[in-house]
């Protein structure tokens, strides 16, 4: 249950990689991107890439990260996560247990789950031990396939009421992120706010992107 008593934390950015990068170019987005703005975690999300690919870039990216406070995470992978130094792992439905995550990564690295549009996958998450759940997608979204959002569905708002009023662990809300439609899912409870291609394909590049979502989230949080 969630303690009401306790002032709720301000929400935050959580940026997401795109599925193929350039790596020096993409250094120097994330470079510019973080110094943007607040942002809370980031999450290497390399698909098809060969694991020596994707530790050449989190050995490259982490630096970044440290450098402004902010978390790295690694996607699908725990061990990957732990050969790259990650501070967590993110995993979906199908890539194994919390269980067996948290024997490879420990008692100190942080674990996501990909709940989807179920709150039972959610509460489940909770109490096999994963530090933050994830809820999406909420909005139109290229990352995702039609086949995988009917699979999994897409959530209503009222998902993130439901979590934040009863339980304490952090919801992030992904899919379809922009700075003119999150304000009103950090009003009704997400904590961080996934992004991806509103940052990286932001015309005026993602310095200014994340700007925008730390004012839309400053706004979310206003009573």
């Amino acid at each position: 249950m969630a303690d009401r008593e306790q002032p709720r934390p301000r929400a935050r950015l959580y940026l997401v990689s795109p599925p193929e990068i350039d790596l020096p170019r993409f250094a120097e987005q994330l470079k510019a991107a973080l110094g943007g703005g607040d942002v809370g975690a980031f999450q290497l999300r390399l698909k098809n890439a060969d694991d020596s690919v994707i530790l050449k870039a989190a050995q490259t990216l982490i630096p970044l990260c440290r450098e402004h406070k902010t978390a790295f995470i690694m996607n699908d992978s725990p061990k990957l996560a732990v050969a790259s130094g990650a501070d967590g792992v993110h995993i979906g439905q199908d890539d194994g247990s919390i269980s067996d995550t948290r024997k490879i990564v420990g008692n100190d690295m942080v674990i996501g789950v990909s709940c989807h549009d179920s709150r039972h996958l959610a509460m489940e998450a909770g109490e096999k031990g994963a530090d933050y759940v994830a809820f999406g997608a909420f909005f139109p979204t290229n990352s995702k396939n039609p086949e995988s959002l009917k699979r999994w569905g897409t959530p209503g708002i009222d998902i993130l009421q439901w979590w934040q009023s009863y339980m304490v662990l952090p919801c992030v809300a992904i899919g379809g992120m922009k700075p003119s439609n999150c304000e009103a899912l950090v009003r009704a409870g997400a904590d961080f706010i996934a992004v991806i291609q509103a940052v990286w394909n932001n015309e005026d590049g993602p310095e200014k992107a994340v700007a925008a979502f730390n004012s839309a989230i400053d706004q979310g949080m206003k009573i």
